[in-house]
């Protein structure tokens, strides 16, 4: 059975950084794509980072275009884990933040979530101002 655990939300204020964490479990993931996707009060879901296996390549990475050098996606293989640097925070960053897997996305669907087979809980962001 599949799994994605993500941990390191929380409240914390304007400025400040978190880092994310999301384990998975039930395979190995090394040759997933894997991303970070949040979701807003009375917002729909949106697309943040992720870490694209291309199929006999390395890792691409792609990030929402409000990232502007603040958020950082890496994964450690080995550990089954992707995580989320995120700095400089505000307000408007507030949100669940999702993980999510997928052994096949589509290039030209990795930032639309569609396509992603595991999904994990979410965990809390919160941002004081």
């Amino acid at each position: 059975q599949v799994q994605l655990v993500e941990s390191g939300g929380g409240l914390v204020q304007a400025g400040g950084s978190l880092r994310l964490s999301c384990a998975a479990s039930g395979r190995t993931f090394s040759t997933y794509t894997l991303g970070w996707f949040r979701q807003a009060p009375g917002k729909e879901r949106e697309f943040v980072a992720a870490s694209h296996w291309r199929s006999g390549s390395t890792y691409y990475t792609y990030y929402a275009s409000f990232r502007r050098g603040r958020f950082t996606i890496s994964r450690d293989n080995a550990k089954n884990t992707v995580y989320l640097q995120m700095n400089s925070l505000t307000p408007e960053d507030t949100a669940v933040y999702y993980c999510a897997a997928s052994q096949d996305v589509r290039t030209t669907q990795v930032m639309g979530g569609r396509e992603y087979d595991y999904w994990g809980q979410g965990t809390q962001v919160t941002v004081s101002s």
